[in-house]
């Protein structure tokens, strides 16, 4: 079975792989043999910053979450209402004898659906143990 075309066969089409071949050569080796100067010649200043200052961002984390268990410090221990002035007494020294003049933030953040009265009892044993204190409240569904 043979099928008629309509199309006309052209003699003056230009075939362009060999031409894209040759300029994706030429790209590689313009990029492996040429040396990058710019990187090299830049000259960056960096501030020297004293040693026995914390990061900005050491802080101490309370989270209450909506089952009110409280979690604390950056490995968030999990710690009962009672203990959270000692704990916390413990983790304020601890980090005001590796850093002397460093006063940390206690960052207390709280579930939205705790009540009001269990947010006010811990706020107020947070507030005894550090007096510089940033809420944070959680604001998921």
């Amino acid at each position: 079975m043979q099928f008629r075309t309509r199309l006309k066969t052209s003699q003056h089409l230009i075939d362009l792989t060999p031409l894209v071949d040759v300029i994706f050569l030429m790209l590689i080796f313009f990029l492996i043999s040429s040396e990058i100067l710019p990187l090299k010649s830049l000259l960056i200043e960096v501030p020297e910053l004293p040693t026995d200052q914390p990061a900005r961002l050491a802080q101490l984390i309370v989270v209450m979450d909506d089952n009110q268990v409280i979690y604390i410090g950056s490995k968030k221990e999990i710690i009962d209402m009672g203990s959270v002035k000692d704990r916390l007494t413990e983790l304020i020294n601890a980090m005001k004898s590796e850093y002397p003049n460093y006063s940390p933030t206690v960052v207390l953040n709280v579930d939205r659906r705790v009540d009001f009265g269990a947010f006010m009892r811990l706020f107020s044993q947070v507030q005894e143990c550090s007096p510089r204190i940033r809420l944070s409240f959680n604001s998921r569904t």
